[in-house]
């Protein structure tokens, strides 16, 4: 069994029906207010995309994609996708979407090889957003801009469930920290990335790591990144550090770790998509469908990412178990011992 955690002492602050009801709640408030934010009108999205076009996204590189043959189609081969990073920056020039506004959309997903405890499920659901932005806005202090918007958005969520049902209380900061992955490492230089991540969380409840994907000086990624949707590798003229990208994290009290809540950043352009392809040895990537759109200047610039829905479910809602907030399938001797701490798996 993959490594679960049992917090101490856990007591489920809500009944089944009542969480089947607060999750729908927050799905409705959190899509209201982060679409007002950031000015998004909701898309639908497929689940599935053509092999071989390159509109799949590889996520850290190395994950295999759920595959069916078409019958109907010469068994041309379909991915279930793993997020719509590239496919949104297709579907904002598809839709000519004006700079400023962009889409968002209820992504769902399979990932076959997630190593299954509390926060990793087979079944993905998030927010998958992306939104035009002037090739002028590629700098950090733009990215800075649209976290602190997203993270608003959170906090308000917050407020409104823990007004709503008074048992649970508000335990995520007013700000969030910023900090780039060289900066933590050189803060932390004998931990793991991960305990990195544990430590700075801990310390400050809510924090952005930049440059997820950009090599450090210990030769090391904080952690990896496909070269073709954010920009992790263009240097910032103020810091000297690269990446324009990065991952928001909290401080999770009840599990006693950081957790990932939203990966995104300003998306590739033609320069960077070039040099982080020739940096990975994924050259032959230029031939692909969206990559060719994106050299031939056909794609809009853009900044975007994805929010895990029942990830953000389980915090607001202080559940112990992201099973608690999705229905999916878990090992037999996970849901026992689960179970029998108080925490039901849907």
């Amino acid at each position: 069994m993959s490594q679960l955690i049992i917090p101490h002492n856990y007591k489920n602050p809500l009944s089944l029906q009542q969480t089947e009801i607060a999750i729908k709640k927050i799905k409705d408030f959190f899509l209201s207010s982060i679409s007002t934010e950031l000015r998004l009108r909701r898309v639908t999205a497929p689940l599935f995309v053509l092999k071989g076009l390159g509109m799949n996204d590889d996520l850290s590189g190395k994950e295999r994609p759920v595959t069916f043959p078409i019958k109907d189609m010469a068994e041309a081969q379909a991915e279930v996708v793993h997020s719509l990073a590239k496919w949104k920056r297709v579907t904002l020039a598809e839709y000519k979407v004006e700079n400023g506004y962009g889409i968002i959309t209820d992504m769902n997903a399979i990932r076959a090889d997630e190593e299954l405890d509390n926060l990793h499920s087979l079944y993905v659901d998030q927010w998958d957003w992306e939104r035009v932005m002037p090739e002028e806005c590629r700098t950090v202090e733009y990215l800075k801009k649209i976290v602190e918007r997203i993270y608003g958005a959170i906090l308000r969520t917050e407020y409104h469930i823990c007004e709503t049902y008074p048992q649970i209380e508000p335990f995520l900061p007013e700000e969030i920290k910023f900090i780039h992955a060289e900066e933590l490492l050189q803060r932390y230089p004998t931990l793991s990335a991960k305990e990195r991540e544990d430590a700075i969380c801990k310390e400050y409840g809510a924090v952005f790591i930049i440059g997820i994907g950009s090599e450090l000086s210990n030769g090391e990624k904080h952690d990896n990144r496909a070269p073709d949707y954010d920009d992790y590798s263009t240097i910032c003229d103020k810091t000297g550090f690269a990446g324009l990208n990065g991952d928001l994290l909290i401080w999770y009290p009840i599990l006693e770790r950081a957790i990932e809540l939203s990966s995104m950043g300003i998306r590739v352009n033609r320069e960077a998509l070039e040099r982080q392809l020739e940096q990975s040895g994924k050259e032959e990537r230029k031939k692909l469908y969206f990559h060719r759109r994106l050299i031939e200047g056909s794609l809009p610039q853009s900044i975007g990412g994805g929010i895990g829905q029942s990830r953000l479910c389980m915090i607001l809602l202080h559940k112990a178990h992201v099973g608690e907030t999705q229905s999916s399938i878990w090992p037999e001797e996970m849901r026992i011992a689960c179970k029998e701490a108080g925490m039901t798996l849907i």
